[in-house]
């Protein structure tokens, strides 16, 4: 299967209840990760990651997926066509 090359925008909106689970999450699909950048956002009380991925699209349809269903937390991937 074809390997992809995108990036996975995070936003965690609870710290204390969903950053444990997202890095458990991330940790699970490591070998799809190339980088990896982590901004609080103290003025909101939010937390931003954006990870840069390859992988193939059932991979990083999993991995985003998985975060998009914790509460509290948003998960949006872009995708290279080639």
């Amino acid at each position: 299967m074809e390997r992809r090359i995108g990036v996975v925008a995070i936003v965690v909106e609870d710290r204390e209840k969903a950053v444990p689970k997202v890095n458990g999450i991330l940790s699970e699909f490591g070998e799809t990760i190339i980088g990896r950048i982590g901004v609080p956002y103290r003025q909101r009380d939010l937390n931003i990651i954006a990870i840069i991925v390859e992988g193939t699209t059932d991979q990083l349809g999993a991995l985003s997926g998985k975060l998009g269903m914790l509460p509290g937390v948003t998960s949006k991937s872009l995708l290279l066509t080639k």
